[in-house]
């Protein structure tokens, strides 16, 4: 019988098709405990390695699975940590995208009030300019109305002054000998004869001017005398410009009509221009009260500003290269004066 058993063992062995994963439940079930006893030495000692090759598998195994469990835990929590990072970032970027949208909001609320701003600046602009240019025609009609006004002042003072004649370089204090009067009669019978006796020549009135004597004033006063008519004074003008030099007990004197002060300040500023037209034989005059008077290609021109001079000048490229540097000086002059303003 046992040796039946081990044959029947021995077949069974040859059966059995051993493998790492059922190799030790297979002998454990093929081998009771009398089989066991019954086994020879070299069996028994197989099967002791083959169970201990089994445990070192079953050990191996378990080991390999317990690292992928390890693993799998790890990344298991690596993917809860990343799933809590995840709601963290998101519940984030939810708190800066509700920044972003009120700091819009914000934004567009500021830009709003800054374009209402804006416009009410603008609105307050545009008023100030109205305002300002309202103010600019105002001063400009002020201006306009001071200038005419001037004008009439000065034309009603030019008529007031339009018989008068200015003597200039009478010493102060001659007169006590005769009155001024006198002395018109003396500077008459000295220089036209043939008008001194003219009794129509009538002095209405005369006098120094300015009526107060300034001690540091080198030069004397002038002397104003006035006639009875315009057309005495002028009459006595046009022989002192004929004779071009006239004397008072033989010393240098000057007869002049009598203007305002704007008058001859206008009548000053043709001198420059009548100078260098007397240079090229243009025969130039100063008309009362204040043109200038020339004569070019044979005709006699008048003007009453430098503005029509100028507009005139433009057309004639000969007078215009003889005026040039004299207009130019001029246009400097009121340019500065425009600048101190």
């Amino acid at each position: 019988m046992p040796n039946n058993k081990r044959k029947n063992r021995g077949n069974k062995n040859k059966e059995v098709t051993m493998t790492p994963s059922n190799e030790t439940d297979t002998l454990i079930q093929d081998y009771e405990d009398d089989d066991i006893e019954e086994m020879q030495e070299a069996d028994l000692k197989k099967l002791i390695r083959t169970l201990r090759s089994s445990q070192k598998q079953i050990l191996e195994l378990q080991k390999s699975l317990m690292d992928k469990i390890e693993n799998l835990s790890r990344e298991n929590e690596i993917l809860r940590r990343n799933q809590n990072e995840t709601k963290q970032l998101v519940q984030q970027e939810t708190v800066i995208v509700t920044e972003v949208k009120n700091s819009i909001d914000q934004m567009k609320n500021t830009i709003e009030s800054l374009t209402n701003r804006i416009g009410e600046a603008e609105e307050r602009i545009s008023d100030l300019k109205d305002r300002e240019q309202e103010r600019i025609q105002s001063e400009q009609r002020k201006e306009e109305e001071i200038r005419n006004l001037k004008n009439i002042v000065g034309n009603l003072q030019d008529t007031i002054k339009k018989p008068n004649i200015r003597v200039l370089g009478v010493p102060e204090g001659m007169e006590r000998e005769k009155g001024l009067e006198g002395f018109f009669s003396e500077i008459l019978a000295e220089n036209f004869p043939g008008l001194e006796k003219d009794r129509e020549i009538l002095v209405q009135e005369a006098h120094r001017t300015p009526n107060k004597h300034d001690q540091k004033r080198s030069s004397p006063r002038h002397i104003v005398i006035k006639l009875s008519t315009v057309k005495h004074k002028e009459k006595i003008l046009k022989c002192a410009r004929e004779k071009c030099q006239i004397t008072l007990r033989g010393s240098p004197i000057r007869l002049t009509a009598d203007f305002s002060s704007e008058t001859l300040q206008a009548r000053r500023e043709w001198r420059d221009i009548a100078q260098v037209l007397r240079e090229n034989n243009c025969q130039p005059r100063i008309l009362y009260p204040a043109k200038l008077s020339f004569v070019n290609e044979g005709e006699i021109k008048t003007f009453h500003s430098k503005q029509k001079l100028k507009e005139f000048v433009a057309t004639r490229p000969a007078l215009q290269k003889m005026l040039k540097d004299v207009l130019h000086t001029e246009t400097q002059k009121h340019g500065h004066q425009y600048e101190r303003r």
